[in-house]
């Protein structure tokens, strides 16, 4: 059965930047597409970044986001940089190929 765990959330001041991880069980990521999704309060879940043969992001995070994976550990990352107050959402990864039953999250509050 495949889990995904994500961690490395937090609070964290407008401008601040945290890295989140996403480790992998069940299953290896090293041929198959992983993104990371963010939902705010009261809103859908949303895309945010996407790693395969290549990279992409989202619009509202591009030049300050950067996602990359370890294969070798199964494990994704999310580097936020320059974090604003509207990126705060719980974050989840998941592969949007091979899409899995989702993990809890990792809450990511931006405030100061």
């Amino acid at each position: 059965q495949v889990q995904l765990v994500e961690s490395g959330g937090g609070l964290v001041q407008p401008g601040g930047s945290l890295r989140l991880s996403c480790v992998v069980s069940g299953s290896i990521i090293s041929n198959t597409a992983m993104a990371w999704y963010r939902q705010a309060p009261g809103k859908q879940r949303e895309w945010v970044a996407v790693i395969g043969s290549k990279t992409d992001y989202a619009d509202s995070v591009k030049g300050r986001f950067t996602i990359s994976k370890d294969n070798a550990k199964n494990t994704v990352y999310l580097q936020m940089n320059s974090l604003k107050p509207e990126d705060t959402a719980v974050y989840y990864c998941n592969s949007p190929t091979r899409p899995e039953s989702w993990g809890q999250g990792t809450q990511v509050t931006v405030s100061s």
